[in-house]
């Protein structure tokens, strides 16, 4: 049995990848590629392509290859639910901890979308790190009755789960009246709260919310 040294990949040209994904496709005379046929025929393994580029998808557009693969679980939704998880646990989530019931998809449903569980944090960060100016408002969509309290608003009373995130970061996962968070105190739950309530012309924007525990929030509603 021969021992052989594998080829270290790390300063590999881009331009290689591309073009071995080409030849692998041309081979398998196909339009599109999928990591299996890749590890299977290709001269280098998917993974090593995960660690230059930022998804498969982005290997297949680079390539000239048509983006056919399917998932059955989009983005917007991987997104959410890893905001729901951020926001339970009041810190970034372990790669050991997204599993039910905390979570509803598996690492490995980021790591197919995006090459690794880093890569989807990044992406993640980079989509929510975007300024407030940037975190749409939810119009108000207008029905053939309106009520009094929907003639005063521009926006809707809903949240979005970007814009719930977005405030609880801002405040440090924290509540913003007794200091309690969920990392720190098991079973706190964090809420958003109309600083000035929506019933009395307070409008969903990020200056009007804050990060409440579900009980400093009951309080303030019987209030």
């Amino acid at each position: 049995m021969k021992f052989e040294l594998d080829n270290f990949q790390r300063n590999t040209p881009l331009e290689e990848f591309i073009e071995d994904a080409r030849a692998v496709a041309k081979r398998l005379n196909k339009n599109t590629l999928t990591t299996r046929e890749y590890d299977k025929y290709g001269k280098f393994h998917s993974r090593t392509i995960f660690k230059r580029f930022d998804s498969w998808l982005q290997v297949l557009e680079l390539s000239g290859l048509e983006k056919s693969i399917k998932y059955g679980t989009t983005v917007e939704e991987l997104f959410e639910n890893l905001e729901a998880v951020w926001r339970t646990l009041g810190q970034q989530p372990r790669f050991r901890e997204m599993k039910k019931p905390l979570s509803r998809y598996g690492v490995k449903a980021y790591t197919r979308r995006f090459g690794s569980w880093r890569n989807a944090l990044k992406s993640f960060i980079s989509f929510v790190n975007q300024s407030p100016e940037n975190i749409e408002e939810i119009p108000v969509v207008r029905q053939p009755k309106i009520t009094p309290v929907e003639r005063l608003h521009k926006t809707k009373r809903e949240i979005s789960w970007r814009m719930r995130f977005f405030v609880m970061r801002r405040d440090n996962f924290k509540c913003q009246m007794c200091g309690r968070s969920p990392a720190t105190h098991i079973g706190v739950i964090l809420q958003i709260d109309h600083i000035h309530s929506w019933s009395k012309g307070g409008e969903t924007v990020i200056e009007n919310l804050q990060t409440l525990c579900e009980q400093c929030n009951i309080g303030k509603s019987n209030l």
